[in-house]
This record gives C-alpha cells, sequence and structure tokens, in this order.
C-alpha cells in the first residue's frame, strides 16, 4: 500500500524565527477503478481503505446496490520507476446479471452530464438513481447530539493530528456513536469510503444516520447521502445551493455551519429535535 503521509523539508517561519526541519504532509496519488479490466474512473486520493473508496463509489455512482453486485477486487499490478506495485489500480469484477456501465464515470458525473441546462436536471437524475426512500425516514437527532459532532470528528482524525491538511467523513448514529469514520484529501472520496464501510458490511440503506463531514456541503456530497439512504447530512461550513435543492427534493435534511453552540438547518428542519 502506498503511505498516507511523507515527509519533506520546509522553511518554517514563524514571526523573527526561521528554521529549517522536516514536515508530515497527507499523501495524494491516483486511484484507477477498473471494471472487468475496462479503466472507468480514475480519482485523486489519499491511499488507505481502498476497496472501501471503491465499493463506495461505486455505490453512490449507482453501479452497486451491495456488496453481492461485486464477485471479486484486486490490486493490479502498476508499477513505479524502480518495479514495484504502487497499489494505485483496482480492478473490479462484477456478480453474474450486474450490468456494467455503457459510458464512463467522472467525478460530478451528475454534475457535468447537465451542465449548461440546469441544476433540476441533475436533481431528477438523482431522484430516478436512488433506491432509498430518504424522505420516509423516521429517524430524529437531538441537537445537543448534533452540536457535539464536529468534536468527536475532529478527535478521531489521526492522520489529520499530523499533517492538518485531510477532510474527514464521519457516520454518526442519532445518540452520535461514531460508526465508521475516514479520512482523505478529497471530501468525496472521504464519503465514499465511509459509505463503501457500509456497503461491504451489507448495511445499505444507512437509515437514521448523521453524515458529518469537515469543510462545506456539495450538491456531489448530497448525492452520495442520498444514494446511500443516508437521512441527515452536517458540515461545518456552508452548503451551495444546488445541495440545498437536491436535500429538499430527496427528503435530506441538510445542516450548515455546525460549529460552536450553532448551526444552520436548511431542510427537513423536523429531524431535528430542539430542546424544550
Amino acid at each position: 500500500m502506498g503511505r498516507v503521509t511523507s515527509r519533506t523539508p520546509v522553511l518554517r517561519i514563524r514571526g523573527a524565527q526561521h528554521s529549517t526541519r522536516p514536515d508530515t504532509v497527507a499523501a495524494e496519488e491516483p486511484l484507477e477503478i477498473r471494471l472487468v479490466g475496462t479503466p472507468l474512473a480514475v480519482t485523486m486520493r489519499t491511499p488507505g481503505d481502498d476497496f472501501d473508496l471503491v465499493h463506495g463509489f461505486l455505490a453512490t455512482e449507482g453501479v452497486i446496490s451491495g456488496p453481492d453486485d461485486v464477485a471479486g477486487l484486486r490490486y493490479c499490478d502498476s508499477v513505479d520507476a524502480e518495479g514495484r506495485n504502487t497499489y494505485n489500480v483496482v480492478d473490479v469484477d462484477l456478480a453474474p446479471g450486474v450490468p456494467i456501465p455503457d459510458t464512463g464515470l467522472e467525478r460530478n458525473f451528475y454534475t457535468s452530464s447537465s451542465c449548461g441546462v440546469c441544476g433540476k436536471a441533475s436533481i431528477d437524475a438523482i431522484r430516478t438513481k436512488t433506491s432509498y426512500d430518504v424522505a420516509a425516514d423516521a429517524g430524529r437527532v437531538p441537537l445537543e447530539v448534533l452540536l457535539a459532532l464536529p468534536d468527536r470528528l475532529r478527535a478521531e482524525q489521526q492522520v489529520f493530528e499530523k499533517t492538518g491538511g485531510l477532510h474527514a467523513a464521519g457516520l454518526f448514529t442519532a445518540a452520535g456513536e461514531l460508526g465508521a469514520l475516514r479520512e482523505d484529501v478529497g471530501r468525496h472520496n472521504a464519503v465514499d469510503k465511509v459509505v463503501g464501510d457500509g456497503v461491504r458490511a451489507g448495511r445499505l440503506p444507512l437509515a437514521g444516520h448523521v453524515l458529518m463531514v469537515s469543510g462545506r456541503a456539495s450538491f456531489e456530497l448530497t448525492q452520495k447521502a442520498a444514494m446511500a439512504g443516508i437521512p441527515v447530512l452536517a458540515a461545518v461550513s456552508a452548503p451551495s445551493s444546488l445541495a440545498v435543492e437536491l436535500a429538499r427534493e430527496v427528503g435530506i435534511t441538510l445542516v450548515g455551519f455546525l460549529r460552536g453552540d450553532g448551526c444552520n438547518v436548511y431542510t427537513h428542519t423536523e429531524r431535528i429535535v430542539l430542546p424544550e
């Protein structure tokens, strides 16, 4: 496996003090996903939990719906200049009867497919693709549990503690119990890894859960929550307008600016239980 972090010399400047010292940075390497030997997608990711990443990517793009749809997956030979395997290519065998997509998938697949038309085309595509009725999820999250999630997420970010350079996604129960946490240079990859963990364990849909992400809530992350059947998406920063539209349409409770003692709840506010 590739390294999660690497060391590099830096010039450290702190006021009038200058020094040269080694620093730890988060690793970033490409991962090529193949279906039966045919290249499907390439994503830049932090090495680690690659099989979770592949399962999550395929599930949130509608290629698979559960672990039984994957007959097998393996690292392929992808050697560096010294002939060592980089572990940067994963080939997936789909189970009999699972159709292979007839078009290449890319990051922002739905977003790019509607480029120049309107966001509504993207939202309609997700509503057609997802197998789960997120709007019918009756789960409720107490406000005090929600407000505690950013600190819970940050406390579990082991690689971020060393580098300061990774996003995180965490899956929590409505009682605030952590089910899975993954870190990556890309928010979308961190989410795919968390969803992929659920796919491999046969837990989809992830009903009654909260997906907590560092950074902002984009359309893409909202799409992934919908595809995994997650009813609440919370972010420490702002959502995009299209993320709000999609959350409203598919029935996701979208929370932004979740920090300190406050937050903004943009859609389906009924899932947040306020103190009396």
